[in-house]
């Protein structure tokens, strides 16, 4: 999505085939676990790996929306917990499943319009109104819940149609990873073809220049976050009902998740740039290495960290790429 500027840089021209590249390694880095790992390819992990991504690339899908629109949404892990839990207790409540799923879908996209008000109209900042409302959202779990889960297993028993889009399957293949995937494309072809996502593209890469454009720049920056929260929301509904119920713990780390993916995929924490594709790739790319440090018995705090030297290598990348391209332009 990026314009093509004469004069690029060695850098410049590395991010405009950041999604070919990834990819590549994504390829690359399946084939030597094939080879390395007899267990890779058995089709119960190979499960596991797919169906790693139903939920989290839900969440990808928003943040990267947020990212190129400049922000960025902290809250999304607690936001999609709370989504769930409101659902959940619906559901025991004795409502229909979908009319309470509808509810907790809801409740996580006013979270996203909260967060969009308070940063267009008291200018605050994402990194600060995010965090907060991070603890907010996971506050209220506690509240409502006590800390104590809740199981769906009855309910999910007795609604067979609404537990098939976490629990089933068509053929050997799980319904959940379904649901993320033509969420993903319809995302996609959006961002791509629509001009709508284009005045989101203009607003994160100049602020002011959208505006003096006559873009609504406000509506846009609202707008991002409600659809951030939404896809929260959903996402915390295919985890309720992958897991038959709500763990008050669900959804911690997840803003993490997202973050590195997408910017492993080529959104910029700057904004103006980036893909579902390329944050898709990004969360497949970390899905993979952890499969691969699970396989090989890696305790899970050296998984921490290798996962997080990773999103710091990426997000050094990215300030260097922007630097490079600026560099570029000024000349």
């Amino acid at each position: 999505m990026t314009e093509k500027k004469s004069g690029k840089s060695l850098f410049a021209g590395i991010f405009e085939k950041r999604e070919a590249m990834l990819g590549i390694i994504v390829i690359v880095l399946f084939i030597i676990l094939s080879i390395t790992n007899k267990n890779f390819l058995k089709w119960s992990n190979l499960k596991v790996v797919i169906s790693s991504l139903s939920v989290d690339g839900i969440i990808v899908t928003g943040m990267t929306i947020v990212l190129i629109s400049g922000g960025i949404d902290l809250s999304v892990g607690s936001t999609m917990c709370l989504s769930m839990t409101i659902a959940a207790l619906l559901m025991r409540a004795g409502w229909n499943p979908w009319p309470a799923s509808v509810v907790g879908i809801a409740t996580a996209g006013v979270f996203g319009l909260l967060l969009g008000v308070m940063v267009t109209k008291l200018h605050l900042t994402h990194f600060i109104v995010s965090l907060c409302f991070m603890g907010i959202a996971r506050g209220l779990v506690y509240i409502l819940t006590s800390g104590s889960p809740i199981s769906l297993v009855r309910v999910f028993a007795e609604h067979t149609n609404f537990a098939f889009l976490g629990q089933g399957t068509i053929g050997q293949f799980p319904m959940a990873p379904v649901c993320f995937i033509v969420i993903a494309v319809i995302t996609e072809i959006y961002v791509r073809n629509s001009a709508g996502m284009r005045k989101v593209f203009y607003t994160g890469s100049n602020e002011n220049a959208a505006k003096y454009a006559g873009i609504k720049v406000d509506k846009i920056k609202i707008l991002a976050c409600i659809a951030c929260g939404a896809l929260a929301g959903i996402a915390g509904i295919i985890y309720m009902i992958r897991y038959s119920g709500v763990a008050v713990s669900a959804g911690s780390g997840e803003e993490m998740i997202a973050l590195s993916a997408a910017i492993i995929g080529g959104a910029s924490m700057n904004g103006g740039r980036g893909s579902v594709s390329g944050s898709v790739l990004g969360l497949l790319f970390i899905v993979l290495i952890q499969d691969a440090l699970t396989l090989m018995m890696v305790p899970s705090y050296w998984q921490d960290f290798i996962k997080y030297m990773i999103v710091l290598a990426a997000v050094s990348l990215d300030a260097i790429t922007l630097y490079h391209s600026s560099a570029a332009k000024n000349k």
